[in-house]
């Protein structure tokens, strides 16, 4: 994709660029001395949820809260990054009344961005950029964006399939992957010393198929273990992830331990840091399947990491999924991101199709000079 004018972005403000609920959260917890406190994780979805968390919205009538919000630490520096790679917009809504205030805090806090960039109002699929970043699933979905990406929040993690990054770090670099013409596939990417493999694409392509099979022909290639809440999946994928219990997985993300971190169907899903350099200073490669938002967290983390994205006839990926040995709850979910997922061939190295396991293997070995 080569562009001889800069890429467009268009940011949201809320719990991306200052502070919304955990900030109401943090005076819930002041006003009404909750035990246990209230705490992120309890807003588990977009609006209200029925429970004692919906007390935040009292907050957000409030004036003095659009006056205070907290800068999301890192946004100042982030937004002078990004200033510098793409031109900025801002996307946001907010009731009429306190759209002065919230024009005044961005003009203050973000002076990178124009005046006359800061768009106000809740129809962000009427927007025409090339990027939006956002932590809303539904603008996520419903953007007109060539590359609408979401920023992972507690209240989005059942989003599968879509773009998506942990932090400011990955949407830098996604960008960077983006502004370099990605999408224009090497013939031949090799393999280095210290290199990381990571096969993406939707569920039923095969992928995991692929990777085994790498796993027995490339003495060189060792598996990148996960960890996982779901038992099912655990016994269901032959070894590429460790069950562990919800409160464990937890207490390692909030540790810092794990470089990505996503939810699927009600259960986490995550890759160590550590395990990742503890096979590269093995010297082995590390080959491993994970979703777009993995694979861009390890590009961000790691050098010499090769994304190869897996094609599949959308009727044999119905058919594959259809056939899984899982709920029809999940079967639904699986089916209704794949339209998604296509869109992640756009930002990976290169694509294989799957057809045969064994010429798809072939040919991955070629590129990667193994």
């Amino acid at each position: 994709m080569n562009r001889s004018f800069r890429l467009s972005t268009a940011l949201d403000v809320d719990d991306l660029l200052l502070e919304c609920i955990p900030y109401a959260i943090s005076l819930a917890n002041e006003k009404y001395r909750f035990d246990p406190p209230l705490t992120v994780h309890e807003v588990n979805r977009w609006g209200r949820t029925g429970t004692r968390a919906d007390v935040i919205f009292e907050f957000m009538d409030d004036p003095r809260f659009f006056e205070n919000q907290p800068v999301i630490k890192g946004a100042k520096e982030f937004v002078r990054k990004l200033s510098r790679m793409t031109e900025i917009f801002v996307t946001t809504a907010v009731w009429p009344e306190y759209m002065t205030l919230r024009f005044q805090r961005i003009l203050k806090e973000f002076p990178e961005i124009p005046q006359d960039h800061i768009l106000m109002g809740s129809r962000k699929d009427m927007i025409d950029v090339d990027i939006l970043f956002d932590d809303g699933m539904h603008n996520v979905l419903s953007s007109n964006a060539a590359y609408p990406i979401l920023m992972r929040r507690p209240w989005n993690q059942e989003a599968t399939g879509i773009l998506s990054v942990n932090n400011y770090d990955e949407f830098l670099k996604l960008v960077e992957i983006i502004a370099n013409g990605y999408s224009v596939k090497q013939e031949q990417h090799a393999l280095s010393e210290g290199g990381i493999v990571v096969l993406v694409g939707p569920s039923g392509s095969g992928k995991n198929e692929i990777a085994g099979e790498l796993l027995k022909q490339v003495p060189s290639f060792e598996k990148l273990i996960s960890y996982t809440t779901d038992k099912a999946v655990c016994n269901r994928e032959n070894g590429w992830y460790h069950y562990i219990t919800n409160e464990e997985f937890r207490r390692i993300s909030d540790n810092g331990e794990l470089f990505e971190t996503t939810t699927y169907a009600h259960h986490f899903y995550g890759s160590r840091k550590a395990d990742v350099e503890n096979i590269l200073a093995s010297g082995k490669n590390v080959l491993t399947v994970m979703d777009i938002c993995g694979a861009m967290a390890l590009k961000t983390h790691f050098p010499h990491v090769i994304t190869v994205y897996v094609k599949r006839d959308k009727k044999e990926l119905i058919t594959a999924i259809l056939n899984k040995d899982c709920t029809t709850e999940d079967k639904a979910n699986r089916l209704l991101s794949i339209s998604a997922e296509s869109r992640n061939e756009q930002v990976c190295d290169y694509t294989v199709k799957f057809d045969d396991c064994l010429q798809a293997v072939k040919r991955i070995r070629e590129r990667l000079c193994v």
